[in-house]
């Protein structure tokens, strides 16, 4: 089913490249499927769930990533219950615009692009040093100006060339975990010819808790970077050749994929790793020889264990990256079909790829790339400043599908009416609005002895997206829409 091709969704290209204004229908399921899994699998996996586990013990660690994963579910089937009904590219920061307040969409949009811009500049960077794992005389320069031209080019292509690559890069992930925890349990086990280490480094020193709620806080902030980029399936449901088949399946596949992978994965470093570990409190995506996956495949005498978990880790940052261009591209190009960017950024290419909108978001992390090399301080600050709008844009869609949801009811329509619909409303989008602001707060919970300039610059992005909001308010005087006045036209993207 998933291979068939339904020429009834699929565009045909038009002749006209200036004035072509459409995307392409050529995601199919098993793309969207891997993307929400692929989005969610990274360094805050491989190497980041080490620190965690050091941070709140190994109970901790588990109930943070476990409450995170359970509002991340709820996030999508929000997304999802919206997405199927009315699928369109950069998708909640249209729903906001609809369903809220055209001014939270505006804020939203810019927000998420900036954000992903300068996190694809982070992500080639951050090759470039995985790279230097093999040739440490090389210049970074000159991997990370190869990585975001090789991503550049798959983009430019099409959003099935795009789909491809990310189905294959979340392939090598989900291979890894698999053979990690099937590892993990054999040695936790002593099938392996040791000695079976059982869950004695669950009960050592203060475990399972370790610093109490205030671990757990800290660890929310750990879990929800790790997550980041499940909303990715909602960015690409208007190019989804079957959106009301494969973004429900997508969705319902991603829980226990998440259960799956995360939950049972930080178990078996927990079990086989306690968590005094020095290596474990020094986990760094910039020394891939303490990854707790390296420390697992290493205790039962893998020698290249380093080597193995460093290329992953490498195909996670690419994998990163390459999603970043995609979403930060299509929310630009979403948002000037909107009319809130320029009009120049809603053309296509006959492949439906929006070029314009393609070059602006290589431009500003080709910039703020470069800062990194002439200025470290800038480049930190850029980073900082796009630090929390993931998190701004999980709450986007939790508040966007609690107003649609109500404004369906209110004009007369019934749930059953809905193509996918989302259980334990309004339960699940409450509760993910209340992790969601617990976890923006818990960024406080890092920051010791009240440096005030670390404050600032953590929290820089709420201000950006406060100003972006009351800017667009003041200047073309919005408001709340009312539940009746809201617009549930479900039209596609054609």
């Amino acid at each position: 089913m998933e291979e068939q091709n339904n020429s009834s969704t699929l565009e045909e290209p038009v002749p006209n490249h200036a004035t072509n204004n459409k995307v392409q229908r050529t995601l199919k399921t098993r793309h969207l499927s891997m993307i929400a899994l692929g989005g969610s699998i990274g360094t805050g996996l491989f190497v980041a769930s080490g620190s965690a586990i050091s941070t709140a013990g190994p109970g901790g660690a588990l109930v943070a990533y476990a409450a995170i994963g359970i509002m991340v579910y709820f996030l999508m089937t929000s997304l999802g219950e919206i997405a199927t009904y009315i699928p369109v590219s950069g998708s909640f920061a249209t729903y906001a615009s609809r369903f809220v307040d055209p001014a939270l969409g505006f804020a939203l949009g810019w927000n998420y692009w900036l954000n992903w811009a300068i996190t694809l500049a982070v992500d080639v960077s951050t090759g470039a040093l995985i790279m230097q794992y093999w040739f440490p005389h090389v210049p970074g320069w000159i991997f990370s100006s190869f990585f975001l031209a090789v991503i550049f080019i798959i983009n430019a292509i099409s959003a099935k060339s795009f789909g491809e690559t990310e189905y294959w890069l979340s392939i090598i992930k989900v291979v890894t975990v698999i053979v990690f925890l099937i590892v993990g349990f054999m040695t936790i086990f002593g099938l392996l010819g040791h000695p079976a280490i059982g869950l004695k480094n669950f009960t050592i020193g203060k475990a399972p808790f370790v610093n109490g709620f205030d671990g757990i806080i800290s660890v929310f902030v750990v879990a929800g970077f790790s997550f980041q980029g499940t909303e990715m399936v909602g960015i690409t449901a208007g190019e989804s050749e079957t959106p009301e088949e494969s973004i429900p399946k997508a969705i319902k596949q991603v829980f226990w994929r998440i259960l799956l992978f995360y939950i049972l994965a930080i178990f078996v470093i927990a079990a086989i790793l306690p968590y005094t570990s020095k290596y474990l409190l020094g986990s760094s995506v910039h020394d891939v020889a303490i990854s707790p996956f390296t420390l697992v495949f290493k205790q039962i005498g893998l020698a290249a264990a380093a080597g193995v978990i460093n290329f992953v880790i490498l195909t996670s940052v690419i994998s990163s990256a390459n999603s970043g261009m995609y979403a930060s591209t299509r929310m630009l190009w979403s948002m000037a079909k909107q009319g809130i960017a320029p009009k120049q950024f809603e053309r296509t290419n006959k492949n439906g790829v929006p070029v314009p909108a393609l070059l602006a978001t290589t431009l500003v992390g080709l910039i703020t790339f470069l800062t990194s090399i002439f200025g470290h301080q800038v480049y930190m600050f850029l980073v900082a400043a796009s630090g929390l709008t993931g998190f701004i844009a999980w709450l986007g869609i939790a508040i966007s599908h609690y107003r649609f949801r109500k404004a369906f009811i209110a004009q007369g329509h019934q749930v059953s009416e809905l193509k996918y619909h989302a259980k334990w409303f309004p339960f699940g989008p409450i509760l993910a609005m209340i992790l969601g602001i617990l976890v923006i707060i818990g960024q406080g919970f890092q920051i010791h002895h009240w440096n005030w300039t670390q404050i600032i610059i953590t929290y820089m992005s709420i201000p950006i997206f406060v100003g972006c909001y009351l800017y667009y308010k003041i200047k073309h005087k919005t408001h709340v829409v009312k539940l009746e006045d809201v617009d549930l036209t479900p039209t596609k993207e054609d």
